[in-house]
């Protein structure tokens, strides 16, 4: 059998329609669905199909969404007898990861996911804090320039290492215009601020990283059935006290993405297969090492094509 590590994306790949082909066409998934509404006690659906898409964007409402749109792959994948080796997600995505090996399930991860969106939200006040990718300068370089934006009062930290020459840095409003314009004197090729209600993945998030905790020990988490390649470590884990530990510092540490493909790519993988709305992750993978196979999974007829390959000669 084929080796596959399926990969979830994070907040920025919702958009409306997503999912609705599935629900349309998969009794299961629309069960799901239907249900997820329930647990969440808000119009999901209408989010997800119709919008508004200021509504969907809201994190407390994109969270969800993401990882709904993702269990609603993975649902049909497991239907078809398709099971991952490992797992990855980016950001959110690591709680749909979580719930597709079993650490997790999929009412508590979306009432979590829920939860943490509410909790960023408020972690930091609105419109103070902000998010730029940077394109085409190295890692040590962004570091020193932002240490030393940080040493005059502002706070800004890498955030996400998503492949070679893409880096995301997060922090306050004032920060990152600071280091927009210092970045680009010390070599950047693009600095892009992001349209995004915080400063994800920074210092700034550990406000929110106590009440989150006590949310962990609300759940059941169990141990992981197969690895999940967590993003503060970029290394797998199985452990169900771990992976909490590990949820908890995520909220304020970097999404180690680049790192962790590259991990993934020493196990001998087949293909990375993205599960969920969007081709966001398949592309940063193919940065990290371009002739890998990808697959994106997010509607029947990307489905149809995913499963023709994994079941030829198999």
């Amino acid at each position: 059998m084929k080796k596959v590590a399926f990969l979830f994306p994070g907040q920025g790949s919702q958009e409306i329609g997503m999912t609705k082909a599935f629900y349309e066409h998969d009794e299961d998934v629309k069960a799901l669905v239907d249900q997820a509404e329930e647990t969440l006690q808000v119009p999901i659906k209408k989010l997800m199909f119709e919008g508004p898409a200021e509504e969907l964007t809201k994190t407390e409402h994109a969270q969800p969404a993401l990882l709904l749109s993702s269990l609603s792959a993975l649902k049909v994948l497991e239907k078809e007898g398709v099971h991952p080796d490992m797992a990855a997600g980016h950001s959110l995505g690591e709680y749909s990861a979580l719930v597709s090996a079993k650490a997790l399930s999929p009412e508590d991860g979306l009432k979590l996911v829920q939860t943490r969106g509410r909790l960023m939200e408020k972690a930091y006040p609105a419109g103070k804090g902000s998010m730029a990718a940077v394109l085409g300068l190295d890692e040590s370089t962004i570091q020193e320039t932002i240490t030393e934006i940080s040493e005059n009062g502002e706070v800004v930290d890498i955030a996400n290492d998503n492949c070679p020459g893409q880096i995301v840095i997060s922090g306050t409003k004032q920060g990152i215009d600071q280091a927009i314009d210092k970045l680009k004197e010390n070599g950047a090729k693009r600095v892009l601020p992001l349209n995004v209600s915080g400063p994800f993945h920074s210092r700034l998030m550990e406000p929110a990283s106590g009440e989150l905790e006590a949310e962990l020990n609300q759940v059941t988490i169990q141990n992981a059935i197969f690895p999940v390649y967590a993003n503060v470590t970029a290394s797998p884990v199985q452990d169900q006290t771990e992976i909490k530990n590990l949820l908890i510092k995520q909220l304020y540490s970097p999404v180690r993405f680049s790192e962790t493909i590259s991990n993934m790519l020493e196990q001998d993988v087949d293909a990375f297969v993205e599960v969920g709305n969007g081709k966001v992750l398949s592309g940063l993978v193919r940065k990290v090492k371009r002739r890998v196979k990808t697959f994106a999974v997010q509607d029947p007829d990307s489905m149809k094509a995913f499963l023709e390959w994994y079941k030829e000669d198999s």
